[in-house]
């Protein structure tokens, strides 16, 4: 008995202890799981809007995927929804279609509210350029007067900040300024403009932090707060060191001072299954509770992480005068207690993480979570076209999904469209009408996409009966035959640089005769390592065949992460044509988060 009565005054002991601290710091919890956004959503940047029914709103990076911007708005940080696209017209920012290799396009965005207008401050950047060439940035603003509508969002005001991650501060005084980073390389640290929104005329520049020492000090924010100026900025690079840290000031020009607890957030050197932890962003909610969210990945076993960078979300402990206290990020979190929320209802897209069955009515349009590698071609998608009611329409492009040479912008476009791969455990089906395909390497298919030189393919490529279509390069056809006859073939192939640079023939099989010209084609993720490519005849479920199986670390590289959708090319041959996709299936069948 005295045993029985010792260990029950220990757990007292332990969980009183647990209930002091969880009152100190978090007061009442609430429990949510990371990421809030999942899949390709980096470089966070969020606020909270009272005069919007006290919604929160949140930003995020889309380098060369087109509409970007994505804009997604929530009112218990659990639930989010995609309400527009900060970019949804080519004329708004013309370079993302000329713009080569993939990590060029929008970096880091910056969102914040002001006397009833959104702004949205980013910049365009011409990653293949010199590091010190004057034209490599193309920093701007973009506002709105209502987020849930894409078109409400303005032309840019473009303004001359050589550098990225600009973000906005008005002072007290009204004046706006501008910190952001140049190429840190050439120009190191932090450096600041003041910047006048009626003419885009920017002030000097002035260095105002170089961070703690560690590499590429950007990403910068600042809040101001009990009278001092709080600078918080990334550092480490993207990858494995990533870090989130902060300085402060009684001046905004500076001195900052590092905060002695320097990084605040990061999970460099842990095994935790979230890492690349940084490049966060600070809000408060209704009631002046402080919030960060940041950018993660997920990383496998094998290193890899093809869903690529993703949003968390972590709670922060500020109290007057000191400096904020970040809780370690990881999958599951207890936070500030938010009263529950249904899903917002109003914007133009879906939740997040919504699984989906798309069957293309006619007089619909494409919803706005469909993206293409930079513009697509006027005419090449068409919803429901004469005669084939309930299918998407694709006009095939001469490129396939590589191109040229796996970096430049194809003239005349890429045949292809998707979504952003939200889950860890998937399916994903569609079924093309093959019926239009009649010259060698005419070919559709499905396709889990991070950019143009890391990508597998499962298409339906027609090639000779006695020669399989066996390319001896990527961007073009193969050999050509003289045969009149051609056959479809069941081919899955891809290209990666990691870990080497390999564009490999995985499968090539000859479609059973049997099948009709209506086939469907999937991709599920049954594992955290490796994709499945399968095909199989419409309507005989059991007949469906695994045609081979890809690995996610070759999707594991650069600034994005995986789209899953469809394309049609002719692989720079002869004879355009159309095909029609019906019955888009995404199912998420959960996420990993430990």
């Amino acid at each position: 008995m005295l045993f029985f009565l010792n260990h029950i005054a220990m757990f007292l002991s332990l969980l009183a202890i647990e209930v002091v601290f969880a009152l100190g710091a978090l007061a009442h919890n609430s429990t949510f799981q990371n990421p809030i956004l999942p899949g390709f959503h980096p470089d966070p940047s969020c606020i909270f809007v009272p005069d919007w029914d006290d919604t929160f709103f949140c930003a995020s990076s889309s380098f060369l995927v087109f509409p970007g911007i994505p804009i997604h708005a929530s009112r218990d940080l659990i639930d989010w929804r995609l309400v527009s696209n900060a970019l949804s017209r080519p004329e708004q920012e013309p370079g993302i279609n000329t713009a080569k290799r993939a990590t060029s396009g929008i970096w880091a965005s910056t969102i914040r509210y002001r006397d009833g207008i959104f702004y949205v401050v980013t910049s365009l950047v011409y990653d293949d350029y010199p590091k010190n060439a004057s034209n490599r940035f193309d920093s701007f603003i973009i506002t709105s007067t209502n987020p849930y509508s894409s078109a409400s969002w303005s032309n840019p005001l473009h303004f001359n900040f050589t550098g990225y991650d600009t973000s906005p501060f008005w002072d007290d005084d009204g004046q706006l300024y501008i910190p952001g980073t140049h190429a840190w390389e050439i120009t190191p640290g932090i450096q600041m403009v003041t910047l006048d929104l009626d003419t885009g005329t920017i002030g000097p520049y002035i260095n105002i932090w170089n961070g703690t020492g560690a590499s590429s000090p950007e990403g910068p924010h600042i809040y101001k707060k009990d009278n001092y100026y709080y600078l918080l900025i990334a550092e480490g690079g993207t990858g494995s060191r990533h870090m989130a840290t902060i300085g402060r000031s009684k001046n905004i020009t500076g001195p900052y001072e590092s905060n002695p607890h320097n990084p605040v957030l990061t999970n460099a050197n842990t095994t935790h299954y979230f890492q690349n932890t940084g490049h966060a962003d600070l809000f408060q909610d209704a009631d002046d509770n402080w919030w960060a969210v940041a950018l993660s990945v997920r990383q496998g076993p094998d290193g890899s992480y093809p869903m690529g960078r993703e949003t968390i979300l972590t709670p922060v402990t500020w109290n007057e005068g000191e400096w904020p206290v970040f809780t370690n990020a990881s999958g599951h979190m207890n936070g500030w207690y938010l009263d529950p929320e249904d899903p917002i209802e109003e914007g133009e897209g879906s939740l997040v993480d919504s699984s989906v069955h798309l069957t293309f009515p006619p007089g619909s349009k494409l919803a706005p979570e469909f993206v293409h590698w930079r513009f697509p071609v006027n005419g090449s998608y068409v919803v429901s076209p004469a005669g084939y009611p309930n299918t998407l329409q694709l006009t095939s492009s001469l490129s396939n999904l590589t191109g040229a040479d796996g970096r430049s912008a194809e003239p005349e476009g890429q045949t292809f469209i998707g979504r952003r791969q939200v889950h860890s455990f998937f399916t994903f089906s569609t079924i093309f009408d093959i019926s239009t395909l009649h010259s060698q390497e005419a070919e559709v298919g499905v396709t889990v996409f991070v950019d143009q030189l890391h990508h597998w393919d499962l298409g339906i490529v027609l090639g000779s009966p006695s020669t399989p279509p066996v390319t001896t390069g990527y961007s073009g056809p193969s050999t050509s035959t003289n045969s009149t006859t051609l056959v479809p073939y069941l081919r899955l192939r891809g290209i990666t640089t990691v870990p080497n640079f390999i564009f490999p023939d995985i499968a090539i099989v000859p479609m059973p005769a049997v099948w009709s010209n209506k086939i469907t084609l999937e991709i599920r993720a049954s594992n955290i390592t490796h994709y499945t490519f399968s095909a199989g005849p419409v309507g005989s479920q059991g007949q469906m065949q695994d045609i081979g199986f890809a690995p996610g670390l070759g999707l594991t590289w650069g600034f994005t992460g995986a789209l899953l959708g469809v394309y049609a090319t002719s692989n720079g041959g002869a004879g355009e044509f159309k095909t029609y996709v019906s019955d888009w299936i995404y199912n998420g069948l959960g996420q990993v988060v430990d």
